[in-house]
């Protein structure tokens, strides 16, 4: 698995993160871990989520309404 090395963090971060991984009974590099999962989840987890929000909807939206959204988002 590849190393990755940050440097030049603000302490106030490093304490921040000691502070919450102790919190959680880990290590802080477990807790660094642990965030940038939540950052950057599998495409499965983001399909997933994607999905269960369309099920919520009472109608799914049609191919032409999602293009406009996504030009008007570009605009």
């Amino acid at each position: 698995m590849p190393t990755l090395t940050i440097r030049n963090v603000p302490p106030r971060i490093v304490k921040s993160l000691k502070v919450r991984a102790q919190a959680r009974n880990r290590s802080m590099e477990q807790e660094v871990r642990e965030l940038l999962e939540e950052q950057f989840p599998e495409r499965s987890q983001v399909f997933a989520q994607i999905e269960a929000g369309w099920a919520k909807q009472a109608r799914r939206p049609s191919a032409k309404e999602i293009q406009s959204w996504i030009k008007a988002g570009r605009g």
